[in-house]
């Protein structure tokens, strides 16, 4: 399960219904309504739409006018004439029309289409466009006055620095409270940015890597918890576990968009150990210049030699753009193929990390990524701790587990 899913269907779709809903009130004496949803069926005299009120019958007539609608220009001026057969099970539609009186059906006047396919292209252009000209990391610090923003990226086997700079017009987004959906994110400016954020960019790098100006920034506050695991409700999807900072009771609901994955033992007492500077660069047997290999079964391929190791800038280096595992999409590529692991799967005694999004409720959180099997990371992070070691200074306890601090977005 990919973190890095574009809704932007639904952002599209909503910039669309705006411009529907203008123009349909220009041209009729009633005022239309306009709905959006998910095809579930469709047959010659009705399409099954399902919307965010629910289930919701549309009936056709030879009067319907159809247009499709490339996703990456929602305009009616764009749209093309379509017709009843490009329309499938899976596409987007947004309809007009004038319900009647009991508002069961909506009798369609026009049907504006994206189809899963277009939408998934596009998903697909975008989703390499950020992997190759994005940047992941924490928020070190903001500087207001000279509007920069230093960035730690981190591959698997080290942390940079990269200094961004946003360029003339730069547009800023933040993820909204207790939501870890890109759609759902709110305008923003530079001056709500924090230390400690998790930020996404598009732009350029510097050819050292160091710099980096951006056209974009995605900002969010996150959390990230660990702790033993107390009770499991696999009803409910829930899980208690005792914080290990807190000493206090979390509950971790696991919502339908949550990864949960379980760390390989060997590979995270490997990196826990390397961490830690106990042990050899990630990958055990190579030594210093090894690269950790992929987990077994899991279909991913060994990185070139050296890959996160040297220049942040180039792909496969810490700066976050490349495909190798040291940087922010080799880290993404490497948990995807840890195994899926579900509540069931959880026990009392089992140590588990999870981050969530901030929220005015610290006892219950939503997961975005939960992590199993990080036991060594907590040991090493308490051996840390109790030497002075901690880092960033929270609370001198130092979670520092590769894959988890990453969050969905473009």
């Amino acid at each position: 399960m990919r973190l890095r899913n574009i809704p932007t269907a639904i952002s599209v779709l909503a910039v669309l219904a705006i411009a529907v809903f203008s123009l349909a009130a220009q041209t009729t004496s009633m005022k239309p309504s306009v709905v959006t949803g998910d095809v579930t069926s469709v047959d010659g005299s009705k399409i099954v739409l399902m919307t965010k009120d629910g289930s919701l019958d549309v009936t056709l007539s030879d009067k319907t006018v159809y247009k499709r609608v490339p996703p990456e220009n929602p305009d009616p001026k764009a749209a093309v004439a379509s017709s009843l057969s490009d329309i499938g099970v899976g596409d987007k539609l947004l309809v007009t029309g004038i319900f009647p009186e009991d508002k069961k059906t909506l009798p369609a006047r026009s049907v504006y289409l994206m189809t899963k396919s277009d939408i998934a292209q596009k998903n697909t252009k975008e989703s390499e466009r950020w992997a190759t000209k994005g940047i992941s990391g924490r928020v070190a610090s903001v500087d207001q006055i000279t509007k920069q923003i230093k960035v730690e990226v981190r591959g698997l086997a080290n942390t940079t620095t990269v200094v961004l700079t946003p360029k003339d017009g730069a547009k800023f987004l933040r993820y909204a409270p207790n939501s870890v959906k890109f759609s759902e994110a709110v305008n923003s400016n530079l001056n709500e940015i924090q230390a400690g954020d998790m930020l996404r960019a598009l732009g350029d790098r510097s050819p050292d890597g160091a710099s980096f100006t951006a056209e974009e920034v995605v900002t969010g506050a996150f959390r990230t918890v660990a702790g033993t695991v107390k009770t499991v409700d696999v009803a409910k999807n829930e899980v208690v576990i005792a914080d290990f900072q807190s000493k206090k009771d979390i509950t971790v609901e696991l919502g339908s968009a949550s990864v949960l994955k379980k760390f390989p033992e060997e590979m995270a007492q490997r990196m826990a150990a390397f961490q830690s500077g106990g042990g050899a660069r990630p990958g055990g047997a190579g030594g210093p210049g090894a690269t950790p290999a992929a987990p077994a079964g899991s279909g991913a391929q060994r990185p070139q030699q050296g890959a996160g190791t040297g220049n942040p800038g180039r792909p496969g280096a810490g700066g976050g753009g490349g495909r190798g595992f040291g940087g922010r999409r080799g880290i993404d590529e490497m948990l995807e193929g840890f195994p899926t692991i579900s509540a069931a799967d959880l026990k009392a005694g089992d140590v588990i990390a999870v981050s969530s999004s901030k929220n005015n409720t610290p006892e219950r959180i939503t997961a975005i990524k939960l992590l199993a099997g990080v036991g060594p990371f907590l040991q090493a992070a308490q051996a840390q701790a109790a030497a002075g070691g901690g880092q960033r200074g929270r609370g001198g306890l130092s979670l520092d587990i590769p894959g988890l601090d990453g969050f969905g977005g473009p």
